[in-house]
């Protein structure tokens, strides 16, 4: 049953109006792991709403009081997010309402978003698609009315190994010579069996799913630009996992593969390059991991953008 205001006044508020136990100042203090809709507005202008968890906080620089009103920020928290799509504009009124209900006890508030995005992809070749997901967290972070808004979002894909490909490739030769090795003028149709069997292929070069995590600073002037974002890191190499597969695709893939044969240093600066081309990003960080078949560890580079006082190797120590 709700309560109405003056019910609601004469319950005791010890967490506000009770002194702390011990004097001190907080960095931090609010929720992880809200759950609640998220709408995301697609570049088509189309509306999707995903499941997202939020974490919601702000400090307490009163060293006496005893805590903050969670409450209070979890209902900003649910009325945002349920009233318009993700924006930097709808991110800087939520921290603003974080501020102003805790006026008197926080001069700094932070949000946390992680959410799937969902996109639909075409297959390579075949008529099909489906949907690909990418894992997004949106950290957002006022503090003299000043607002930080960081994006980070994981792109998985196909990395095949450029040494591994030359030595497959030698002992191809290798057989090669061995099973043509009389001298003999060779007849087309015979070099073609040969190429389309077993023998005409004895080793193949490794490769593995691989992974790219992006950590963006939007310019002021821009909007996340999500989708574009992620389109142009998965063309810049050129080997983005799929999803409806047939044949035809299968096939596709595995030409992309031998054509874009990456060692991590190359993914990493690859893609280092479409987001240096990119006027809508100020800032950002990149770090590639190879879940590599050959070892059982990860084959991993970093880079950044180099701005002054901006994102360094160490982006991603936390």
């Amino acid at each position: 049953m709700a309560t109405d205001d003056n019910t609601a006044r004469a319950l005791p508020d010890d967490a506000h109006q009770a002194q702390a136990q011990v004097a001190g100042t907080l960095d931090w203090v609010g929720m992880d792991g809200i759950q609640a809709p998220l709408m995301i507005a697609d570049a088509d202008g189309q509306t999707q709403r995903v499941v997202a968890r939020i974490d919601a906080h702000v400090n307490l620089h009163r060293p006496e009081a005893r805590g903050i009103h969670m409450s209070r920020l979890y209902l900003l928290v649910e009325q945002a997010l349920t009233a318009e799509p993700l924006a930097p504009c709808m991110l800087r009124k939520l921290l603003n309402g974080f501020l102003e209900t805790h006026a008197d006890l926080s001069d700094r508030a932070r949000l946390r978003i992680r959410f799937e995005h969902l996109l639909r992809r075409s297959a390579l070749k075949s008529v099909h698609s489906g949907w690909r997901s990418y894992p997004v967290t949106v950290t957002a972070t006022m503090c003299d009315g000043e607002i930080d808004v960081e994006l980070a979002v994981d792109v998985v894909y196909s990395s095949t190994c450029p040494a591994s490909a030359s030595l497959s490739r030698q002992l191809i030769q290798q057989q090669f010579a061995k099973d043509f090795a009389d001298g003999e003028a060779l007849d087309r149709a015979v070099i073609m069996d040969w190429l389309g069997s077993a023998q005409g292929m004895v080793a193949t070069p490794h490769a593995q799913r691989s992974t790219a995590t992006l950590r963006l600073r939007m310019a002021p002037a821009f909007g996340f630009a999500l989708e574009s974002i992620i389109d142009r890191v998965e063309d810049a190499l050129g080997t983005p996992v799929q999803t409806a597969v047939k044949r035809e695709d299968e096939q596709a893939f595995a030409l992309a593969n031998g054509q874009n044969l990456m060692f991590c240093e190359d993914a990493a600066r690859r893609i280092q390059a479409a987001l240096n081309a990119d006027e809508r990003i100020a800032d950002f960080a990149v770090r590639v991991a190879h879940h590599e078949s050959l070892h059982p560890h990860d084959a991993v580079a970093h880079a950044s953008k180099g701005v002054r006082e901006g994102y360094r190797a160490d982006a991603f120590d936390d």
